[in-house]
C-alpha cells in the first residue's frame, strides 16, 4: 500500500481551486517527467484547440509516468505551459473535465505559464511534472 502525499493549504492564502498550495512528498522514488505535448506516435501534433491538445498531452504524461512505475496520484508538481493564456482561461470548465479523466480529483502543486511558443510550433500546450512513487 502506498503512502499518500500530504496536500498543504496555507490559511493566509486564497483557497486553492484546481491546484494545491504545496505538497509534502512521501518518501519514495522521484520521477522527473519531461515536457509532453499533444504529439502522436508519428511525432505530429494533434488537436486544434487547447482542450484537445491538453487531453493528448495529459495522456502522454500519464503514459510516461506509468512507464516509470507510477500513477497520477504520485504527481507532486506540474507545470503547464500554454501559448494562449486567454484561450486556456476560457476553456477552464472543459479542461477540468479532461483533468479528471486523466488525473482524478487530486491536484498537485501547479503553475500555468504563458509562453511565446513551444519547441514544436504547432503545440499549444506542454505539461512537465515531478512525481514521487511511494
Amino acid at each position: 500500500m502506498s503512502t499518500e502525499h500530504e496536500i498543504v493549504t496555507a490559511a493566509d492564502l486564497p483557497a486553492p481551486v484546481g491546484y494545491a498550495h504545496a505538497v509534502v512528498a512521501a518518501a519514495g522514488r522521484t520521477v522527473y517527467l519531461s515536457g509532453q505535448t499533444a504529439q502522436g506516435p508519428d511525432g505530429a501534433i494533434f488537436g486544434a484547440s487547447i482542450v484537445d491538445q491538453f487531453d493528448l498531452a495529459a495522456r502522454n504524461l500519464v503514459a510516461a509516468l506509468h512507464a516509470a512505475g507510477g500513477q497520477p496520484d504520485d504527481l507532486v508538481s506540474l507545470q503547464i505551459f500554454v501559448t494562449d493564456l486567454a484561450a486556456y482561461r476560457a476553456s477552464m470548465s472543459e479542461l477540468g473535465s479532461v483533468w479528471r479523466t486523466h488525473f482524478g480529483r487530486r491536484y498537485p502543486a501547479m503553475a500555468v505559464l504563458g509562453v511565446a511558443e513551444l519547441f514544436d510550433p504547432n503545440a499549444l500546450v506542454e505539461l512537465a511534472g515531478i512525481a514521487v512513487i511511494t
